[in-house]
């Protein structure tokens, strides 16, 4: 892909990112917030926090099945958006709902699962956005920040089960959130299992170092 054609396909995602907050915007100016606005808001960054985050995870997913190389330019800048939009949505929870009540805040997140669910989920993002630089990034070395950054499926699946455990009965969309989430770790598992079994095969091909015999229960 040129270079033109990413700067385009990174223009297009600051959009499509940004788009929701703009629409939040106009509806506050047009008092079009709903009965509660807190809760429609929160409720609004929240969706949207899931959403970019299940798409920054399936930018490597789309390079194993389908091979392709640019959605991997797109998987850091998903991935600060999904951080944004989940440190926007804590801001109004502890803002609007509490103004800073830190002890009724600490005493909610402890006794309501869900709550602790979204705040792990919020917390395990944290270092991958403090690390998301190029600068750290060399720092830290690939392998490493390869393995932080397993740390965004944790915070995936913690926030599709605050998701989960939010809702009332009956309502779908978290299973479809959920859904996709297992798709995209069964790419991953798939991937890392092929990746495992061409490891063995490679080390069960490769010749004998030299000056080694080979092993005879005879000799």
């Amino acid at each position: 892909m040129t270079r033109p054609a990413r700067v385009a396909l990174k223009v297009f995602v600051w959009a499509v990112c940004l788009a929701p907050l703009a629409l939040l915007a106009y509806r506050a100016w047009n008092d079009d917030l709903g009965a509660n606005p807190i809760s429609f808001i929160t409720n609004t960054l929240g969706d949207w926090t899931l959403r970019i985050l299940l798409a920054s995870l399936a930018m490597t997913p789309l390079r194993i099945v389908f091979g392709l190389s640019w959605p991997i330019a797109l998987r850091r800048l998903l991935g600060l958006f999904a951080f944004a939009y989940v440190c926007l949505h804590f801001a109004v929870w502890s803002v609007l709902d509490f103004f800073f009540d830190w002890p009724r805040m600490w005493a909610d997140i402890v006794k309501r699962p869900y709550i602790t669910m979204g705040m792990l989920a919020l917390v395990s993002l944290i270092p991958l956005a403090a690390t998301s630089t190029t600068g750290m990034t060399r720092r830290l070395g690939a392998r490493n920040c390869s393995r932080l950054h397993r740390l965004a499926y944790f915070a995936a699946v913690c926030a599709v089960v605050h998701y989960l455990w939010l809702v009332k009965v009956g309502v779908k969309d978290p299973y479809w959130y959920a859904a996709a989430l297992v798709i995209l770790l069964g790419v991953r598992a798939g991937e890392w299992g092929r990746h495992v079994v061409r490891r063995r095969r490679g080390r069960a091909s490769a010749p004998p170092p030299a000056g080694s015999r080979a092993e005879n229960p005879l000799s």
